[in-house]
């Protein structure tokens, strides 16, 4: 008869504490259509959760030009009307973890979960915003609401007409 080995067990006892300990977590998609233009610029893009009274629980994520000289970029924050009214200005650029270069045409993921920027929000009904301003374009914001924290899977989408294309959250245990 053959003994296992302590490695062994704790591999079999470890499966399960890592479950329990994962958290909750939201995954965004955002579409950046392709768009024929004469002067294409790539869109600012700002990704954050707002209260149902519509003021900001947190900042998930601003791509904007991060690489303009003297920080030059950062004048056109404003251009994302909702978000800049709602946060943006209160905000000191760039935040380390939520700010970051522009995203070319595409389809683009990105994950939090509830140790980042999640973490402070109260159990409640929520939406997760986008909203994306272009240079010589036009600006479009998309909502999907979500319960925090998740008892059960959740998906939402919404559909753009011009500046985004599909917006889709999935939010799970």
């Amino acid at each position: 008869m053959r003994i296992a080995s302590p490695l062994a067990l704790l591999g079999f006892a470890a499966a399960p504490l890592s479950a329990a300990w994962a958290a909750p977590e939201i995954t965004v998609t955002v579409e950046i259509p392709q768009l024929s233009v004469a002067e294409y610029h790539r869109p600012y893009v700002a990704i954050w959760v707002e209260r149902p009274d519509q003021s900001a629980a947190a900042n998930l994520s601003v791509w904007y030009d991060v690489g303009m000289r003297n920080r030059e970029g950062e004048k056109w924050l404003k251009d994302m009307r909702q978000w800049w009214r709602r946060t943006g200005r209160t905000l000191q650029m760039p935040i380390d973890g939520v700010t970051g270069a522009t995203r070319a045409p595409g389809r683009h993921t990105v994950r939090f979960d509830a140790r980042g920027p999640l973490s402070s929000l109260e159990p409640g009904q929520y939406n997760l915003v986008v909203e994306a301003a272009r240079e010589v374009g036009g600006r479009e914001l998309l909502r999907v609401p979500f319960q925090w924290p998740p008892s059960a899977p959740q998906n939402g989408s919404a559909q753009g007409s011009h500046e985004l294309g599909a917006f889709t959250v999935q939010v799970t245990p």
